[in-house]
């Protein structure tokens, strides 16, 4: 508002002697400051509509490219044939099918399969849901053994995106992970684009290591999921899911 106020005592004396200046005639009647003064209101309110419209454009044309950038980083990541392990999750909202990079992230497939094989994700569950508080798109699922010691085996050595190649884009599964090289049996599954989570310069990021190839509509049924409002510790409360999802079985597939 002062940025207005300044402009509006800026523009008033100028379309004051304008108006003295370019009078037709004596007989016609002065323009009074009051007139003038609705006008430059009207005429700055305009400019300030048509800033808003131009910034909302902005902001839609920033979204429709990233989500054309996505949709494209997600096309070349089915278009590249790696090696890779099925695994079928078996949920109470669902079975869900992973294609597990044993080629590109061999020591964090390993990890995973080695809690698979030993039937150890079986019995677990997902139980937290992210999303953006202030609406933008993108978020994740949270599950597996929670840190029971029953369940987990030795911390796995960082892998980060920068050495596999892969990103967090929709349906990406990733090791969750205290700092680098924590991780046990606890991962998350990508819902949208979450590519800040990958890698950078100066950030280890967390280890991608394979993705959905059935069953994302799951996904984002728990995804969607009721969450408490109280539950869950830190940058963690509001996001536990009440009830959580069961991971009835945790199995390898049939290749097709």
């Amino acid at each position: 508002m002062t940025a207005l106020k300044t402009l509006r005592r800026l523009l008033l004396p100028f379309a004051l002697i304008s108006g003295a200046t370019f009078v037709a005639a004596p007989a016609q009647a002065q323009r009074t400051e009051a007139e003038i003064q609705a006008q430059i209101e009207a005429e700055i309110e305009a400019m300030a509509k048509a800033d808003e419209e131009a910034r909302a454009a902005e902001a839609a044309e920033a979204q429709r490219k990233a989500e054309e950038e996505a949709a494209k980083a997600r096309e070349a990541v089915m278009a590249q044939v790696y090696e890779t392990v099925p695994v079928v999750l078996t949920t109470s909202a669902g079975p869900i099918t992973l294609a597990i990079e044993v080629e590109r992230a061999p020591v964090t497939a390993a990890n995973f399969l080695a809690y698979v094989d030993g039937k150890r994700l079986d019995g677990t569950a997902f139980y937290r849901s992210f999303k953006w508080e202030d609406g933008t798109p993108g978020g994740f699922i949270q599950g597996g053994t929670q840190n029971d010691p029953k369940r987990i085996l030795k911390p796995v050595p960082h892998e980060p995106t920068s050495k596999t190649g892969l990103s967090h884009i929709e349906g990406v599964i990733s090791m969750a992970q205290g700092a680098p090289g924590t991780a046990t049996g606890d991962f998350f599954i990508i819902v949208g684009d979450m590519r800040g989570f990958d890698a950078t310069d100066d950030q280890p990021g967390f280890a991608a290591f394979g993705r959905v190839i059935e069953g994302m509509d799951v996904i984002r049924e728990i995804w969607d999921a009721p969450r408490s409002p109280t539950k869950g510790d830190g940058v963690m409360k509001g996001q536990m899911l009440e009830p959580t999802i069961r991971i009835i079985t945790a199995r390898r597939g049939t290749a097709d």
